[in-house]
């Protein structure tokens, strides 16, 4: 059995089992369960739009499912930092349903939030980690996950679970709305039951490589993390972890907002972490890789150091990164669980570099409750 010095790296390492609890919630076999579906059935207005409120690393699941759910399902998303939507005096005239997310369920600014809808007479759907939590009892629908106990301040398979239950929530929608026909949604169905397995004989990989990026990029006073589409979520998210885990500073922008201003940064103190995946089935997805490699190459005429997530295999990434950590090829919303625990491991492995207490970081607490 492998021994972990930290609840965080023993909880990266129990995604793959967490992600499988969780499939199983949902799922029976490679189809839907009604039992858990039905429900779900009072959260969506006929209107169809959706408003996700969220805060931190939870917000940053929500940034990504707002693209999922406008690709998937045609629905009108938008999103909201919890703490900005509590304080509105005003309800929203188009009068939205609304998705709070927590890994606790008991976050001060996303409870509140999820209160004010209800106020507003709002459909509202709760999804946390915690079972039994108040957001999970207060809200009309209610979407458990099954990461288990979470001790890590850093949030890692909570992260990752909550990316997949709204994956499975926006392929139920895509179903009931007609937007994807049976034979898609199985073959998404599948894919994702294959999820844990793809992601279990990475895991290895991914801790040896980004302990010794780790080791060499330790004097870094800072990183830019870079993503486009679906990508720019778990941008945010890496930075995040870095700034939380090891106390490096970090910030997460669309890649392609890189010349506008972020780029004065870059330097040798300052390197670049660009999220280079691809869904090669995807015109879309080719599109952005096409205009991130252009990227790359300025990136290195201009002498940046670039660390690369990309696809096994990608020797065009490879050529212009000075790293690269590969992910197995994934369809392009299922490329954000696979690129984010890379990015997990290289903020832990920086923490561990500047002796930071990874698992409590000075100031955080698991969950922001107020007194």
């Amino acid at each position: 059995m492998t021994e972990f010095p930290h609840a965080m790296l023993r909880e990266i390492f129990e995604q793959p089992s967490a992600l499988q609890r969780t499939l199983d919630l949902y799922l029976i076999g490679d189809a839907f369960n009604p039992a858990a579906f039905d429900a779900l059935a009072r959260w969506r207005n006929p209107r169809g739009e959706v408003f996700i409120a969220a805060s931190g690393s939870s917000r940053h699941v929500g940034l990504a499912a707002e693209i999922i759910l406008e690709d998937l399902c045609g629905l009108a998303v938008d999103v909201e930092y919890a703490s900005e939507y509590a304080t509105r005096l005003t309800v929203n005239p188009r009068h939205p349903c609304v998705i709070v997310i927590s890994q606790s369920g008991e976050t001060s600014d996303t409870l509140a939030a999820l209160r004010r809808a209800k106020d507003s007479g709002q459909q509202t759907l709760a999804i946390a980690n915690v079972p039994f939590s108040t957001m999970l009892r207060e809200a009309a629908a209610a979407m458990p996950l099954a990461a288990g106990p979470e001790l890590a301040i850093p949030a890692t398979k909570s992260f990752t679970c909550q990316l997949i239950a709204l994956y499975l929530l926006a392929l139920h929608e895509a179903q009931q709305l007609g937007t994807l026909d049976g034979a898609e949604i199985a073959r998404r169905i599948c894919e994702l039951r294959a999820l844990p397995a793809h992601i279990e004989r990475q895991l290895a990989g991914w801790r040896t490589q980004t302990a010794g990026l780790a080791a060499q990029l330790r004097n870094a006073e800072s990183f830019l993390y870079l993503g486009r589409g679906v990508h720019y979520a778990i941008a945010r998210e890496g930075a995040l972890k870095m700034k939380e885990s090891s106390y490096v500073q970090a910030e997460g922008y669309p890649a392609g907002e890189l010349k506008h201003g972020p780029n004065a940064l870059v330097s040798d103190k300052v390197p670049l972490v660009v999220l280079a995946t691809v869904d090669s089935s995807s015109a879309d997805s080719r599109e952005r890789h096409a205009k991130t490699l252009h990227l790359l190459g300025e990136m290195k005429a201009q002498g940046a150091r670039i660390l690369c997530v990309a696809n096994s295999g990608d020797r065009a990434v490879e050529a212009l990164a000075t790293d690269s950590i590969f992910v197995e090829p994934a369809s392009e919303h299922l490329l954000t669980v696979a690129e984010v625990i890379p990015l997990q491991l290289f903020s832990y492995a920086m923490a561990v570099e500047h002796g930071v207490d990874v698992d409590h970081p000075r100031h955080l607490s698991k969950a922001v409750i107020e007194k």
